[in-house]
């Protein structure tokens, strides 16, 4: 494995993801070690600008626009991750499976169409480590509770996390063992803050 991999953060709304990837990204700030983090949607400023676009409470897209959206966010980043990619450790907030989780697992968009046009943006770039973080739908809802504003993907029936995050666990059961971890974020967070810096240690 390169040891300026790109590391991926996936997992439902509440999961914890974004606590661990900005968790890892101080620490690796404290050691000085280069890294990019980027977010998806969002990252470069044309995605960023697209991420509030898709993420809307007022947007009401069918899920074909949706898909389309997400991966014009990605393909705005597509240049950010390639000037960096093996010259600094890659940090990302979703990325592709999160992707095949909810569009299509989720939303039930053709598989095919969304592995064609990510084959087509990625050329060659491949994801080295993968974060999925589970989390229970009591936790789910206690945690969205607590958040200051909730976006448009903060608002979907329980029964939609349920499909997507089944999803994101098929989509593991298809990786190499060496190449992803599940944490359970129903279990002790700082127990699970050592396990993942614990692993990043060992990927750079």
């Amino acid at each position: 494995m390169s040891k300026k991999p790109i590391i991926v953060f996936e997992g439902i709304e509440g999961s914890g993801k974004t606590f661990h990837i900005d968790n890892v990204s101080n620490y690796l700030k404290r050691k000085k070690i280069p890294y990019l983090k980027i977010r998806e949607p969002g990252g470069s400023r044309n995605s960023e600008i697209i991420r509030k676009i898709i993420l809307n409470k007022k947007s009401s897209f069918n899920k074909n626009t949706d898909l389309l959206l997400y991966l014009s966010a990605r393909s705005e980043n597509i240049e950010l991750i390639k000037k960096n990619y093996k010259k600094k450790i890659i940090l990302i907030d979703r990325f592709i499976d999160s992707t095949i989780a909810y569009q299509h697992y989720g939303m039930g968009v053709d598989y095919s169409i969304i592995n064609k046009i990510n084959q087509f943006l990625l050329k060659g770039i491949k994801v080295n480590f993968t974060f999925l973080n589970i989390v229970n739908s009591k936790n789910m809802i206690l945690r969205l509770k607590e958040r200051k504003e909730l976006n448009r993907y903060d608002k979907f029936k329980m029964s939609f996390y349920d499909k997507v995050q089944k999803g994101f666990l098929k989509l593991m059961k298809k990786k190499k063992k060496n190449t992803f971890m599940i944490i359970d974020s129903n279990q002790s967070i700082n127990d699970n803050k050592k396990i993942v810096i614990n692993k990043i240690d060992k990927l750079i």
